[in-house]
């Protein structure tokens, strides 16, 4: 996929599901998915922390790509949606609309930022 490909993430998820059945066997379940969710978040956490943080990277640290480690939380995610049969289009679509309406001034009336 060239750099002006976009993808939808109905497509993400199918790509996701062909892996799967390609080469993955089998989706590890939900519980495993979660537990490598976790994982990954803490991998993610662990360059922001270095990189925009006062922690200092350790020699072993710099070989992490915080956008590998991003694709690989989003992945999971993936995976987590079509085992459990959310179509994560739908799911994001509803719960841009229940922000907008909770929150829809909310943040332009904080003089926090």
């Amino acid at each position: 996929m060239d750099k002006q490909s976009v993808i939808t993430i109905k497509e993400a998820q199918e790509k996701v599901e062909q892996w799967i059945k390609n080469y993955g066997k089998r989706y590890f379940n939900e519980l495993t998915n979660m537990a490598i969710l976790t994982e990954e978040v803490g991998e993610v956490a662990r360059i922001i922390a270095r990189k925009y943080g006062e922690q200092s990277f350790k020699e072993s640290d710099e070989k992490y790509d915080l956008g590998d480690e991003i694709a690989d939380v989003l992945w999971v995610l993936l995976c987590l949606a079509n085992q459990t049969g959310i179509d994560l289009t739908t799911a994001f679509e509803k719960n841009l609309e229940k922000k907008t309406n909770r929150d829809n001034t909310r943040h332009l009336n904080n003089n926090k930022l």
